[in-house]
């Protein structure tokens, strides 16, 4: 067990966002943290003392997903407003919308060489998408309910998600078909998914409180986690392996060896169901966010263990050289772990060790406002299933009349550089919108019907060949039945 000094420390307490923090990611330098919300905000973080945050502006409801791209040029944001927005972390505030999904968006994330980005969306799609082109590549149809998580694996040849059906998939990008299928989740939804760092395992997280972690390359469970009270709603790896962190609407982080096999730490410091989680690319930080509108960024120390001394530990292994991975573990059948009461309960009572909260700079804002109705009137459909029993809704217009934060146009400049628009330009830009909604859910059926006539024609293709192969089967028995008669 970790001795006191390496136990995981409090570093910073960010307050800025103005409903639940629903998803976080450190940026490839560790200088940056990202962080989407209910209040429709993405927001970049400076971990440095004293430095400025950013407040973005472009989505018209609850931002679900962020991540930075592997070279940090770049951020990706879903949503509930059906849009994907790939945002430069800069000043400037620029984005460009992805829309080709016609329900909320769960998922964003970018392959390991930045060059395509998958999504998972409540329309029970995967879609990827080229990221320097910047347009739509594929469709993986074949979950059968809301999807709630995608993911590259570390190679970029994978894929794998989860969802409501209760099943996670695993899918080839190259042939792009589901290779294989785990469906052993009940009757709960399975939450979160994500590969380990060598691309082995992936772990899954489940409404039913567990936490589950399979080989992929014998499709056998590993571990199965029973650790909280309440349903998981994200976690991470750490970049090493041998660590995992879950966030949980039992108002818990908490944090669990792979090597050993078992709970190591349990965090307080939210007050009400935590949403979000999230290692450094490092692994000396980790990040969390809640209901409570709180950004919390921890010192993690607990991986600075020695690990030939760990090793000592493990039975499983004999040479201590490399360090032991995932399917390393004693023991290798499947096994479950429950809470134990001896792991290390950690509950800061210092809200911020470095600074007061940080002044926040607003990109992006509208030049007009919305006309009129909520985002259910504007064709965004009502949230279901998120952590924590809330409905989140935008901010709503103060009684000073002022314009309502988060509002903006469906598509987002640099707004600060351009001005000298007509009046009626809001309206017009509007229109063309919704007509782009209109011919994005048009391409979603045709794309479907493209899918059944392909495997329809494919099958009609098989039984074709197989008539023929009957045919020239009966053909030559009847040639040979004829030469026998003739030699006879």
């Amino acid at each position: 067990m970790a001795s006191v000094l390496e136990d995981p420390t409090l570093e910073r307490h960010f307050k800025g966002h103005k409903d639940a923090v629903t998803c976080a990611d450190f940026s490839p330098t560790n200088k940056q943290l990202a962080t989407g919300s209910a209040d429709t905000f993405l927001m970049i973080w400076n971990l440095k003392p004293k430095a400025r945050a950013f407040r973005f502006f472009g989505h018209k409801d609850v931002v679900s997903s962020v991540q930075f791209s592997p070279s940090g040029s770049l951020v990706a944001s879903g949503s509930r407003d059906r849009t994907v927005r790939l945002w430069t972390p800069s000043i400037k505030g620029e984005s460009t919308v992805f829309t080709a999904h016609t329900a909320t968006v769960r998922s964003v994330s970018f392959s390991q060489d930045g060059q395509k980005l998958v999504t998972a969306s409540d329309d029970k799609s995967l879609k990827v998408w080229s990221v320097h082109r910047q347009r739509f590549l594929f469709s993986l149809n074949q979950h059968t309910n809301w999807v709630r998580c995608a993911r590259f694996s570390p190679d970029g040849r994978l894929i794998v998600s989860c969802g409501d059906d209760r099943s996670v998939r695993l899918w080839d990008t190259t042939s792009r078909q589901c290779i294989n299928t785990f469906t052993d989740y009940g009757g709960s939804a399975a939450t979160f998914v994500d590969f380990n760092s060598s691309g082995t395992c992936i772990a899954s997280s489940g409404a039913d409180n567990t936490l589950k972690i399979w080989d992929i390359r014998t499709n056998k469970l590993l571990q199965h986690y029973q650790i909280h009270s309440a349903g998981i709603n994200c976690f991470s790896f750490h970049p090493s392996g041998n660590y995992l962190i879950t966030a949980s609407s039992d108002s818990t982080v908490k944090i669990v060896d792979l090597l050993e096999g078992r709970l190591i730490y349990t965090l307080h410091g939210h007050q009400g169901p935590i949403l979000a989680v999230a290692f450094s690319r490092g692994g000396d930080y980790f990040a969390s966010g809640g209901t409570d509108s709180q950004v919390l960024v921890w010192k993690t120390n607990f991986d600075a263990f020695n690990y030939k001394d760990v090793l000592k530990h493990n039975r499983s292994r004999v040479n201590p050289d490399p360090p032991p991975h995932l399917t390393n573990i004693y023991p290798r059948s499947p096994h479950s772990h429950t809470v134990s009461p001896s792991s290390i309960q950690v509950n800061p009572s210092v809200a911020d060790t470095q600074t007061v909260d940080p002044h926040v700079v607003e990109i992006g804002q509208s030049l007009y406002p919305k006309m009129g109705g909520s985002s259910h009137e504007n064709g965004v459909p009502a949230s279901r299933g998120w952590p924590g029993g809330r409905s989140f809704q935008p901010p709503h217009r103060s009684s000073g009349g002022q314009e309502e934060e988060g509002e903006t146009c469906a598509v987002t400049f640099p707004l600060e550089e351009h001005t000298g628009f007509p009046s009626n330009f809001a309206s017009t830009l509007e229109h063309i919108v919704e007509q782009l909604d209109v011919l994005t859910q048009t391409v979603a059926v045709l794309e479907k019907r493209l899918t059944l006539t392909e495997d329809k024609l494919k099958e009609c293709l098989e039984n074709q060949a197989q008539i023929v192969l009957q045919v020239r089967e009966a053909e030559e028995r009847e040639a040979e039945s004829g030469s026998c008669n003739s030699s006879l």
